[in-house]
């Protein structure tokens, strides 16, 4: 008989393992877009022959990249045959109608993921890497950024209700890809882009492009200091917080309480710290992203809404976009 106490089940390693692998399936799926795995099953499900066929990759690449795909839930496997997703047939083929995100995962691995290897030092100092933008990565970088911009649009019009304005005021915008969805999404609203810089012509041509531009007056001007023109029942601050210091999200905001009507709501999106027991992880994430790229700030939630309170508008509702920030609704005081 043994003496010997029973020892309790050991925790289990598995949460760890699976970050700390988390660069392998990162550059797996890179790697899997470059090559057009995604793509090469857009007719139906393959065999690794076939898919080696259709890529051009090794036989023994492609088993290893559709596995690694079929174990993280982006391919389906089935009898030694592969097919899509839902959501890598919709976002990495090329389908028609739906935002292509292969080129925001070309940015993160020929951008991004460069700077993430200094990340060590950058935890040390909360100093980012420089950011080398020469030659063809300017077109990398630009290309990554408003993909995932047009993504986020999107989900923005499918989870709030547009239809319910007359007026958005789009102010200090990243990416008119925000304007053109919305207005897509209600016919009856009208909109104003006011920005500054190369993200003027950028919006121009997005709303163009999408057949909205009629529907849209864009205001070149300085969102801290510029004249911002007024009565708008909407106003939009689309990845504007993280791109300014808090005195200038001040500033701003007070300029969109004064750019409202009677009644009007505010539409606040980015990624936020928050105060949850389980903070949303892609959140969290993208505040290492941006402080080791350019060093711009994802703020905690909490301050951010002392900022909206300050300015005169009331903080009602933090919603979750898939696969994208959160907006910050709230209704003018």
């Amino acid at each position: 008989m043994s003496l010997r106490p029973e020892s309790p089940r050991s925790a289990d390693p598995t949460p760890i393992v699976d970050v700390a692998v988390g660069y392998m399936a990162a550059k797996q799926l890179f790697a899997a877009a470059d090559a057009g795995l995604f793509a090469a099953l857009a007719d139906g499900p393959q065999d690794v022959p076939q898919i080696a066929a259709r890529t051009g990759l090794p036989e023994r690449t492609s088993r290893i990249l559709a596995d690694a795909m079929a174990g993280l839930g982006l391919l389906e496997r089935t009898a030694g045959r592969y097919a899509n997703s839902a959501s890598t047939a919709a976002y990495l083929t090329g389908a028609e109608g739906e935002i292509d995100l292969r080129p925001f995962l070309t940015f993160l691995d020929e951008i991004s993921y460069g700077h993430w290897l200094g990340f060590g030092e950058t935890s040390r100092t909360a100093e980012p890497n420089r950011l080398d933008l020469g030659g063809d990565r300017m077109t990398t970088f630009l290309a990554g950024v408003m993909t995932y911009n047009a993504l986020h649009a999107r989900q923005l019009a499918e989870h709030y209700d547009f239809t319910a304005h007359e007026r958005v005021l789009d102010l200090g915008g990243l990416s008119g890809s925000f304007l053109a969805e919305a207005l897509k999404a209600a016919p009856g609203l009208r909109g104003t882009f006011f920005s500054a810089g190369e993200l003027v012509g950028h919006a121009r041509g997005v709303l163009a492009g999408a057949g909205v531009d009629d529907r849209v007056e864009i205001v070149e001007g300085d969102a801290v200091t510029g004249d911002v023109p007024g009565g708008f029942d909407l106003v939009l601050l689309e990845h504007v917080a993280h791109r300014f210091d808090a005195e200038q999200n001040r500033a701003i905001v007070r300029r969109a309480r004064a750019a409202a009507a009677e009644g009007a709501k505010l539409v606040l999106l980015d990624f936020f710290l928050d105060s949850d027991e389980q903070q949303r992880g892609i959140d969290a994430l993208h505040a290492g992203e941006y402080l080791v790229i350019d060093g711009t700030i994802v703020y905690p939630e909490d301050e951010v809404r002392g900022w909206l309170r300050e300015a005169g508008w009331e903080p009602v509702e933090t919603r979750a976009l898939p696969g994208s920030p959160r907006i910050l609704i709230a209704e003018a005081r």
